[in-house]
């Protein structure tokens, strides 16, 4: 049993679930795009070498075109460096198995499960710059936990982006939820406070606070994310227990400067990383993970609203080295 295997064997007994069929199917069709253009290719890289600095080269290559990141990329390197001594590094087999398990190793560092606070609501602030997909991400949320049974109530605090209540309001009823909402320049602030108690009101298991995006005015944003927590403290004083970035997996490394921006506004607790299906870049993911340590919670591989996914690391990993659909090796591009 290789590196890889042993890995998946060792996570799925720890979680005693496999994710259904129907969802890793989507999961590889919303990443084949970075499959095949990088990671599905790499059988072809291997196959006939031997595990060598010169190969080695290759696959850094590989890695960062696929947006996987300086630091992330050194670190599969130098893992690999290390299995080479434990393996037939003349087996391509071996090889791209000890690369998986490098890839999984460095994602599952920082994964971590997401828990519900022992008191109801669970308040969950979601933030990100506009265009990232955050209030579509909202939607989706809620939809993924009402499907697991939670009750949901959403806060549409983004009150300043035109049509975000209505984009909003068209989510929260296909995912079957609760929705909170005032008119468009209403105080954010006040759309959070009544949504929680609300959510207190009508024990709702989960509260999903939508917030605005606007980056560009730093001070603002920070200033508003900071009221928005005031208010909540009030009617729960550890809220929100949890503060989820949208990033748009489509902008490449620009998502990690904008993670960088948005972790100097508020405490960040996880990730959700939207439009892995739109890019050829999906290695980004490890990008992100590596430069944060913090949890990728969900991935988007699509428009529909099944789309997000809570992000599995084997699952994920599986998917990128999935048999491509195109033949042609990494040389020949």
């Amino acid at each position: 049993m290789g590196f890889f295997d042993s890995l998946k064997q060792k996570v799925r007994a720890a979680a005693q679930k496999v994710g259904d069929a129907l969802a890793v199917e989507r999961l590889k069709e919303g990443l084949a795009k970075t499959r095949d253009a990088v990671f599905g290719r790499l059988a072809a890289l291997v196959r006939g070498r031997s595990l060598d600095e010169g190969l080695l080269a290759e696959l850094e290559e590989a890695l960062l075109r696929a947006d996987v990141g300086v630091s992330m990329t050194e670190r599969i390197l130098d893992g690999l460096r290390r299995r080479a001594r434990t393996i037939d590094t003349s087996d391509p087999d071996a090889v791209l198995d000890a690369i998986k398990a490098e890839i999984a190793e460095r994602l599952l560092a920082v994964q971590q499960p997401f828990q519900q606070g022992a008191s109801l609501p669970t308040v969950i602030m979601i933030v990100g710059v506009n265009g990232v997909g955050k209030t579509t991400t909202v939607g989706k949320l809620a939809y993924n936990f009402q499907r697991d049974g939670k009750r949901v109530i959403i806060g549409a605090a983004d009150t300043f982006r035109a049509a975000a209540n209505e984009q909003l309001a068209t989510w929260a009823q296909r995912a079957g939820v609760e929705i909170v909402q005032q008119q468009r320049g209403a105080d954010p602030a006040a759309v959070a406070f009544d949504t929680l108690r609300a959510a207190v009101a009508r024990e709702m298991d989960i509260c999903l606070i939508d917030t605005a995006g606007r980056l560009h005015t730093k001070g603002g944003l920070m200033q508003e994310l900071e009221k928005i927590t005031r208010v909540l403290k009030k009617i729960i004083p550890d809220a929100p227990h949890e503060v989820w970035l949208v990033l748009d997996a489509t902008t490449g490394q620009n998502a990690i400067v904008q993670a960088r921006e948005f972790a100097k506004v508020t405490p960040l607790s996880g990730l959700i990383v939207t439009k892995l299906d739109g890019t050829a870049k999906g290695g980004v993911v490890l990008a992100i993970a590596e430069e944060f340590k913090l949890p990728v919670r969900y991935i988007g591989v699509g428009e529909r609203i099944e789309d997000l996914q809570p992000f599995d690391a084997i699952a994920f990993v599986e998917a990128l080295f999935a048999e491509s659909s195109v033949a042609q090796p990494l040389s020949a591009r």
